[in-house]
């Protein structure tokens, strides 16, 4: 794993991977699944990895995170950032910022919390996470009413924040007076697409964010990397087919569950094992297999022309 300081550049050079987390069937953690997922988005040239949503991490008990954060940075090669998740709730984030501390990672995105949170406690909740851990944090922004951007700029600029994972949904991602004053406060340079590769076109093209957040770029990581660089070169064409790839797997995510179909579609792909998921969620739907299969499988297909 990559442990050297963290700059905002280095989120510019590579997609953002955000993989499933691989499981046993009495729910302990496969290491040898997790690592050969690893090294295929590796092998693709995906060098961050984002351990959140995806990887079930709103219900990881806590007794599993230093076991966790090993297993990750042995797994990962030397020139791959981990990036792993923390919270949702603060009693959470507090005591991972103690397990933290100390281990070679430079940054942790907060989880969203949903509801019993206000800007100003969250903000507190920032600080002192970052008090205790000695180290910036990644801010995941699901609404706008999580914190506001006179608050997330003065945290950016005392270096609480490092980055933002932006993923507020738009009918128009077009038409977004938040995410056009949030980028006039800190600067695209520091917000990634948070949302897949459904608003890519939009969020990279046309707001100039600095990189995206990717599920089904961990099946085909080599044709994510091309998208992001076609969308930072401007060839909307060559953007456009690659994204037309990525639909049939990313739609089959928005209308059944983001985390259980990729979890899933890894599995019935063949790429590797993820296993059981975590309770509270549970597995995608038995009469969604073949969709979901064949929707992987043409994606690694796809992949292998790259």
């Amino acid at each position: 794993m990559k442990t050297s300081p963290l700059t905002l550049e280095e989120f510019a050079g590579s997609v953002l991977a955000v993989p499933p987390l691989a499981r046993h069937a009495d729910l302990s953690i496969n290491a040898a699944a997790n690592q050969q997922l690893i090294r295929h988005i590796e092998a693709g040239g995906i060098t961050t990895l984002l351990y959140g949503g995806n990887a079930n991490m709103y219900h990881l008990p806590l007794h599993e995170y230093a076991p966790l954060l090993e297993m990750l940075a042995a797994a990962a090669g030397a020139q791959t950032r981990v990036i792993p998740a923390i919270g949702p709730d603060f009693g959470k984030m507090i005591e991972q910022a103690q397990i933290l501390k100390g281990k070679g990672y430079r940054t942790a995105m907060v989880l969203p919390m949903q509801g019993f949170t206000t800007p100003e406690g969250v903000a507190d909740g920032i600080e002192r996470f970052v008090q205790v851990a000695g180290m910036p944090v990644t801010l995941y922004i699901k609404s706008e009413q999580y914190i506001d951007l006179e608050r997330l700029q003065r945290l950016a600029e005392s270096q609480h924040i490092l980055c933002v994972k932006y993923a507020v949904v738009r009918a128009d991602t077009g038409q977004d007076p938040y995410l056009k004053e949030m980028i006039e406060r800190i600067s695209s340079a520091r917000i990634v697409s948070g949302m897949g590769e459904r608003p890519v076109l939009s969020h990279i093209g046309d707001w100039g964010l600095t990189s995206f957040t990717t599920g089904s770029g961990c099946l085909a990581p080599r044709a994510c990397m091309d998208l992001l660089r076609a969308l930072k070169a401007g060839d909307r064409a060559r953007a456009q087919g690659l994204y037309d790839a990525f639909m049939p797997l990313e739609t089959l995510r928005d209308n059944v569950s983001l985390i259980r179909v990729l979890h899933d579609a890894v599995s019935w792909s063949g790429l590797a094992d993820m296993g059981a998921q975590l309770p509270l969620l549970s597995a995608t739907p038995a009469a969604m297999r073949v969709p979901v299969e064949a929707a992987a499988r043409s994606l690694l297909a796809f992949e292998a022309t790259r």
